[in-house]
């Protein structure tokens, strides 16, 4: 009887072990996303492109089929699926999640990944991403280099990391929407505001510094911010979950996108003019400590204007709303793919 017994408890064992490895199997996209996988363990892929970001220019299909061709040989099977124009990114990674892909490679700038991330917020299937845009503020961040091609190969290195996001509520505007990287409000959303589209497509950055300099003689629109129930005044504020600013500058050195918390940077001044100093200190990365300049951490933030005028916000790079607004951290919010080193505290500037 004992040998009977014993015969049965193994049997029943083992046929829970065998249900046990299907349901692992069914929920794969549930349990990948742990940081102990790498990109290659993924394979229902689906690569979505920006035909229209700055990177592609005349390349267009051409450099997307090459890109697709590095994904196929490190074993993926690849869907190409190009965005049909703006504000429809974030629907397309939705859909081909909903019929089974396990990863999302995006290839496009800050405002198409702003699109898909919303798109996949508080879904388990990791997201990938190349840089194709303009300033490429997310893929600066986790420095995977500037070619698309390069960094295609690279994300063999990356691993699935649950990091939290920003969200951003503009009640006045019926406006909700998430962010990756970072908000600017005030100054920085009126430059977005005033960028010429065509120019921005032929000349890049260009664009930016033109519509800022634009602005120079400008008297500023000033509001005020309230962190932990202390209110500041200021004509621009950063909110951000990165370090770099435009690709190009470090103006949040203590946060990384691994953090569960913004670091705020508040920079007061009623005229543009005041700026050209602050930038004199982003150059030479003496900008914390200047007069003027508020560093804070938080993990909610509260804007209001005053004086009638329209202050606006910008996420990831493009236009959201205007204030009142309220933006906070919504944890474990978003499964990106991140370098190893980046996860081990070899963040930029570290």
């Amino acid at each position: 009887m004992a040998l009977i017994y014993n015969l049965a408890i193994s049997s029943q064992r083992s046929a829970i072990g065998t249900l046990k490895a299907e349901r692992c199997s069914a929920d794969s996209r549930q349990l990948l996303p742990t940081g102990e996988h790498n990109i290659t363990s993924y394979r229902n892929t689906v690569f979505i492109y920006n035909l229209w970001a700055g990177r592609f220019g005349r390349q267009g299909s051409a450099l997307a089929g090459r890109i697709a061709a590095i994904l196929t040989a490190s074993g993926h099977n690849v869907t190409v699926a190009p965005t049909a124009g703006p504000g429809t990114a974030g629907a397309i990674a939705r859909r081909h999640i909903e019929r089974g892909a396990d990863l999302i490679v995006v290839a496009g700038g800050d405002g198409t990944i702003n699109e898909i991330a919303e798109g996949m917020v508080h879904s388990n299937v990791p997201l990938a991403v190349l840089p194709a845009g303009t300033a490429n503020v997310l893929a600066t961040e986790m420095r995977l280099g500037s070619g698309l091609e390069q960094a295609a190969r690279r994300l063999e290195d990356c691993r699935p990391q649950r990091i939290s996001v920003g969200q951003v509520t503009c009640n006045d505007a019926g406006v909700s929407r998430h962010f990756v990287s970072m908000a600017g409000i005030g100054l920085d959303a009126q430059i977005v505001r005033h960028v010429n589209g065509d120019l921005k497509a032929q000349t890049g950055k260009l664009a930016y510094w033109l519509a800022a300099w634009s602005l120079v003689a400008s008297r500023l629109a000033e509001f005020h911010v309230e962190v932990d129930g202390q209110q500041r005044k200021c004509s621009f504020a950063l909110v951000s979950k990165v370090r770099n600013y435009g690709g190009d500058f470090r103006i949040a050195p203590s946060v990384t996108l691994l953090d569960d918390h913004f670091e705020v940077v508040l920079f007061e001044g009623r005229y543009a003019v005041r700026y050209v100093k602050y930038f004199a200190g982003l150059v030479v990365n003496r900008l914390v400590g200047m007069k003027g300049i508020t560093v804070m951490r938080a993990e909610s933030v509260k804007l209001f204007s005053t004086g009638g005028r329209q202050v606006y916000v910008q996420t990831d790079g493009e236009l959201a709303c205007h204030l009142p607004a309220e933006l906070r951290i919504v944890p474990h919010a978003l499964t990106l793919m991140v370098p190893a080193d980046y996860t081990l505290g070899t963040a930029p500037g570290n």
